[in-house]
Formats: C-alpha cells, structure tokens, sequence
C-alpha cells in the first residue's frame, strides 16, 4: 500500500471516531440514556491506541460512570441537569452563553449557516438549533456529508458555533451540583473540544 493511500485511509478513520464521538455527545445531551446506550458504554474498551491520555482517561471514567447507574437514576439526572422547574442548572445553548439570552444574534447567524448546508429543523423538535446536542449531531453531519464536506468548512462551523461556548458548558457540566454521570460527560466534551480544535487546526484548508 502506498504512503497516500495509507494517508487517506488513517485520515477516515479518524474522521469516523470523530463523527462516532460528536454524535454521541449529541445523543447524551438530547434526551436520558437508553439501557441500550448505558450498556454499550459499559463496553467501552480503552485501548493502547488511544495516543490522547486525557481522553483516554475521560473515556474510562465514563465507563465507569455508566457500569454505577440506572435508567431510572438518569432520567432524574437529566430532568433536573438540563429541564429543571423552569430551567435545568445548566443551560445548554450557545446563545445563552454568548450573549446571556436565548434565542439572541448567535442562533440567527447559526440557521443561516444550516441553511447553507441545506439543513434545517426538524418539525417534532422544540428546542432551538443552538442547543448543544443539535451542534454536535451538526457536526457529525458535516464531517460524514457525501459531499465531501472540506476541512476548512468543517473549521469555520467550528470556529463560529462550537469553540465559543461549548467548551465551557461541558466545563460547567462537570462542576453542576446534581450531575453524577452526567460529569463525566462533561469531562469526555471538554477534552473532545479541545482535542478536535487541534485536529482542525493541523489540517490543510
């Protein structure tokens, strides 16, 4: 196999974790766990691989999280995280954390961006399409387009909508009072923010 194509393929991969890794952070973030979801990262095996040793280390405590909870503990987690009465303890939308408000300037130059990818909300979801989850499902999205998504557009969604702002909601995640699980997601984001920020920077655009 020649060093290009050996490239290519390493380059892949590496985008598929990447777009394994948003994606599931999006679905952490959307709605409580599935038993299905808890018991897969149960099996989370960190291998020697993992060059990133924060990261690896992120991705055991959240094994180790999920293999000391229940359905049931997690649903009330999540309601009283990110639901509440009248709001959750931590507010999980960009414009919130940009600008103290919601539904401010941040989310309206975010739908003229998804309007560019030709991507919009869907119709049975409420929550505003700066909500984290909604970020990082975009995310996956671009990495994994057909249409072959560049670098440089994947950055500059990045740099506009993510860097901001999100690094530090999973930075307040880790510190709320009611998370238990829950903080070690907040440990796997921050690191995977970080760590993807390198990433794009590294690569041509």
């Amino acid at each position: 196999m020649s060093d290009s194509v050996a490239s290519k393929t390493e380059i892949q991969e590496e985008d598929q974790i990447r777009a394994n890794t948003y994606r599931l952070l999006g679905t952490l973030m959307a709605r409580p766990p599935t038993q299905d979801l808890i018991d897969l990262l149960r099996q989370i095996d960190v291998t020697e691989a993992e060059q990133d040793r924060a990261m690896a280390a992120s991705w055991q405590t959240l094994n180790v999280a999920a293999s000391r909870t229940t359905v049931e503990a997690l649903d009330d987690e999540y309601h009283a995280l990110f639901i509440g009465v009248g709001r959750g303890e931590v507010v999980p939308y960009g414009s919130w954390y940009l600008t103290g408000f919601m539904m401010e300037r941040p989310l309206a130059q975010l739908r003229r961006d998804l309007k560019r990818f030709g991507l919009e909300r869907a119709e049975e979801t409420k929550e505003p399409e700066d909500h984290a989850s909604a970020l990082c499902e975009t995310m996956s999205l671009l990495i994994e387009s057909p249409e072959g998504i560049s670098p440089h557009v994947q950055k500059s969604f990045f740099d506009n909508h993510i860097e901001p702002w999100m690094g530090k909601f999973f930075e307040d995640l880790q510190q709320a009072e009611t998370a238990s699980f829950y903080s070690a997601v907040g440990a796997l984001g921050e690191q995977f923010i970080e760590l993807d920020r390198q990433y794009l920077e590294m690569l041509p655009h």
